[in-house]
């Protein structure tokens, strides 16, 4: 009976994520608060390979989450962040450049998704902040308004997703998502329900000590 339940969630995984598992790399972020793992889409490999780039250099390592909200996202990356002092402003910091947008349909905003901060002006992501995310579960009523307002369809097998599992489906088609959390999202949450400022910067620093990126080993599913 249990494995009967497993694999209709496992299917509907697969078809929102696009055989997330055959992907090269899996990136680890060992926390303050614990690890987190996630793999990386090979179907956005500007992303892929600036996070691969980054993660080798060790330019996360010291960073903070800098801006965590509940039901939300968390989000880290900013240079600036490394010896930011007690209360001070973040999310502007930057590497001087960006990258290109590589928004598809076949990634969205599910728990657990991993996005590229922007801008709100601009379509190029951020060369490194980037933000996981935790969403909430909606309605079927809150799906429907949001396809009415945005002049969208939200395809069955999403809408699934959206409503048992949850994430973020209004911020499908503005940002890139590269990347999908398969260890540690219990710690995501653990780091987006700490005490926070008015910026949703957390009162205690929530560090990211060292990230780290390797290539996986292929998933075979039969």
């Amino acid at each position: 009976m249990l494995f009967k339940k497993i694999i209709p969630a496992l299917l509907i995984f697969f078809m929102v994520t696009g055989s997330a598992f055959a992907q090269k790399y899996k990136v680890k972020i060992e926390t303050t608060m614990g690890n987190i793992e996630f793999i990386l889409y090979d179907n956005t490999p500007q992303h892929r390979d600036n996070m691969v780039k980054l993660a080798k250099a060790h330019f996360f390592d010291s960073t903070l989450f800098h801006r965590v909200i509940p039901q939300f996202v968390i989000q880290g990356g900013d240079p600036d962040s490394k010896r930011a002092t007690a209360g001070q402003m973040l999310g502007n910091g930057g590497l001087g450049y960006k990258i290109p947008a590589e928004i598809l349909p076949e990634n969205n905003h599910v728990r657990g998704a991993v996005g590229m901060a922007r801008n709100a002006d601009a379509m190029p992501s951020s060369a490194c902040q980037f933000y996981i995310v935790l969403g909430k579960k909606y309605t079927e009523d809150e799906l429907n308004n949001l396809e009415k307002q945005r002049n969208i369809t939200i395809a069955p097998e999403l809408r699934k997703v959206y409503t048992t599992t949850g994430g973020i489906p209004f911020l499908d088609g503005g940002y890139t998502v590269f990347g999908m959390v398969t260890k540690g999202l219990d710690v995501a949450e653990k780091i987006a329900n700490v005490e926070r400022d008015a910026a949703d910067r957390p009162l205690q620093d929530v560090r990211m000590i060292k990230v780290t990126v390797k290539k996986k080993r292929k998933f075979l599913f039969f």
